[in-house]
């Protein structure tokens, strides 16, 4: 693999967080909060960018500055690091007084940091481009090699003191916020490994020893695996409460499929609800799919029958089933031989399904035991819609529904 790609690599990988990020940005952008992710991720994509060995030959072309890039990528990592310690500190919050002076003093420290990495580089004398040993080569050479160790230490003492403010954090809370801190933990972890090696290598070069090959192969392969960690760390307690939802928002329409099939059966040919893109977020759907079986309970009100579902309730008993499931059962029953009634009765013209809804109200029918008694809320229909799928009562109930002659149908329901 080319060396450049250890680079653009993790610098993709910031950026394509970076554009989960921004409808929220766009939506929010006067919370500093978002604004310091945003900006940590940026960075950290550009900061790897401006170190991949092409972009180096190619800004110090563009320059005439053998090295230009260097102080560059080093004024860049040390913004990273102060954008950083500026996130989990938001992040974390408190009284906004301290958070302000605190972040105040870790953004005027790194400020420091930066103007006196390029007055250093200024004053050293690197003529020699090195594209990516820089660190080593110009680690004996006077004012050079104080901006290699300044740059170095700066970026450990970012990485020390985040590791710590995470690993404290993510003792006290938990969920999605938790792991991603641990996360976090993790890719400090490696940043700190990073400037280590980084060092340890700058250290043998004055002793005269060459230990470059951990400045320049162990130690950009260990950032960029932390990168992408840092960038999980950052989304994951955004993201994860919002897959979670949809999560449940899926499991949910799922579970609601058998009674909305089994309403959707009511008129063959027509469905309870307006068909959607398959595009929809899983909220929409459920939100259509709980409209649709809304619908066809209000359909099906006219027939239900109590005896029905007092009859399968007493089956369910009979065999074993708890109070809640005979219940749910006794329901899943009446539901389904009603569907079968309505089946037959034909479908309601306009006018007299708008007269039935505007009677009703969107409420229960009192005046019917079985309509007084009929759930509506979520878990109970997914309770009933388990029970049409998998009792034998409920199955046998529909059968004999499904038998009975179009004649049987004009009797009353118990009123």
């Amino acid at each position: 693999m080319d060396a450049s790609a250890y680079y653009y690599i993790p610098a993709f990988v910031c950026w394509a967080g970076l554009g989960l990020k921004l409808p929220g940005l766009l939506r929010s952008w006067r919370d500093p909060l978002i604004r310091a992710v945003c900006w940590v991720i940026f960075l950290g994509g550009v900061g790897f960018f401006l170190a991949a060995p092409r972009t180096v030959a190619g800004l110090n072309d563009a320059t005439g500055i053998a090295n230009f890039s260097a102080a560059l990528v080093y004024a860049t990592v040390s913004a990273y690091s102060a954008s950083c310690l500026v996130l989990i500190i938001h992040w974390r919050g408190g009284p906004e007084p301290y958070v302000r002076r605190l972040t105040r003093r870790w953004t005027a420290g790194y400020g420091v940091l930066i103007a006196v990495l390029i007055t250093l580089f200024v004053l050293g004398d690197a003529p020699s481009e090195r594209l990516t040993d820089f660190d080593t080569y110009y680690a004996r050479t006077p004012w050079t090699g104080e901006m290699v160790v300044l740059y170095l230490l700066g970026h450990m003492t970012a990485a020390v003191a985040s590791t710590v403010l995470c690993l404290r954090w993510a003792r006290e809370v938990h969920g999605w916020l938790r792991a991603g801190l641990w996360l976090l933990v993790l890719a400090w972890l490696l940043n700190v490994s990073f400037s280590g090696l980084k060092l340890t290598a700058v250290i043998a070069r004055w002793a005269g020893r060459d230990w470059d090959m951990l400045s320049t192969t162990l130690a950009p392969r260990l950032v960029g695996v932390a990168a992408a960690v840092a960038v999980a760390g950052f989304t994951l307690p955004l993201l994860g409460p919002w897959a979670t939802a949809v999560r449940r928002a899926v499991t949910t329409w799922r579970r609601l499929g058998p009674l909305w099939r089994e309403l959707s059966g009511i008129h063959p040919g027509s469905l309870l609800a307006a068909p959607i893109p398959w595009y929809a977020s899983p909220f929409i759907h459920l939100t259509r799919r709980e409209a649709g079986i809304e619908d066809g309970l209000r359909l099906i009100r006219p027939h239900l029958d109590y005896d029905v579902r007092s009859q399968a309730h007493t089956a369910a008993v009979a065999a074993g089933h708890s109070a809640d499931s005979a219940a749910r059962i006794g329901h899943a029953a009446m539901i389904a031989v009603a569907v079968q009634a309505c089946r037959r009765a034909g479908p309601p013209t306009s006018a007299g399904f708008l007269d039935h809804a505007e009677n009703s109200g969107g409420t229960e029918q009192v005046d019917n035991p079985a309509n007084a008694e009929l759930p509506v809320t979520r878990p109970s229909l997914i309770g009933i819609a388990h029970a049409l799928r998998t009792s034998p009562i409920v199955a046998a109930a529909r059968a004999a529904a499904a038998a009975t002659p179009a004649a049987d149908d004009e009797r009353t329901p118990i009123r």
